[in-house]
């Protein structure tokens, strides 16, 4: 999978975020090569196996994305729409921004960036506030299957005070739904989690216009 640049301006649309969700401790998990820790003020923790790379392997592997990224989109140019970026131009220039800010965040504040990979987070429960899953869970639904859903969905609530919000909800590439995500909903309630799908400001992947933000068992926003 590729370590992919995703600015903190992409990451407010994806998950609707308002200056009153960032007041506690924030997750973000995947991060891979995302500014949104480098952009954003207050305690933010960013995860992703990539950070197990020495920084120079690392930067080369976040470079090179952008450009596998951008190949991949001219590839499959009628699954995307650009009514949010503009103009493709405008999503590269802001995806290599992106990625130069992490870079230069990596190198002078290495503490926020832990090496991890779901389902296993090297973190304790109940550690966050406000758990950030961008384009891994349901996005890969074609390569990881339920199990493996129903486990990250675990521990991501697990380290979760507050809420997770998850984007997007459809699968990579076709923007089809995922046929278990009605059945992982359900077994979330069960164990006291409420869910909800919401529309987002985000516009890019044709269908991928929804959330997942799951409420951490006995907590209720005001």
């Amino acid at each position: 999978m590729l370590v992919t640049s995703r600015s903190g301006a992409e990451y407010r649309a994806m998950f609707d975020l308002a200056p009153d969700d960032l007041t506690g401790s924030v997750l973000d998990c995947c991060a891979g090569g995302s500014s949104f820790a480098a952009e954003t003020d207050g305690r933010i923790l960013a995860v992703d196996p990539a950070y197990a790379m020495g920084r120079e392997e690392l930067a080369v592997r976040v470079r090179m994305a952008l450009h596998e990224g951008d190949r991949m989109i001219d590839r499959n140019a009628d699954r995307f729409e650009w009514g949010w970026y503009g103009t493709p131009g405008r999503r590269a220039d802001m995806r290599r921004a992106a990625a130069e800010l992490f870079l230069a965040d990596l190198k002078g504040r290495p503490e926020r960036y832990v090496a991890g990979a779901l389902p296993h987070l090297p973190l304790s429960s109940g550690s966050v506030d406000l758990v950030l899953c961008s384009h891994l869970l349901f996005t890969w639904a074609d390569r990881l299957d339920e199990h493996w859903h129903r486990r990250a969905l675990a521990e991501l609530v697990r380290v979760a005070r507050r809420e997770v919000r998850i984007f997007p909800v459809v699968v990579q590439g076709t923007g089809e739904p995922v046929g278990f995500l009605d059945a992982l909903r359900a077994e979330l309630r069960a164990l006291g989690h409420n869910s909800q799908l919401r529309d987002v400001p985000y516009r890019f992947q044709r269908g991928g216009i929804q959330m997942l933000r799951i409420e951490a068992a006995g907590h209720r926003r005001r």
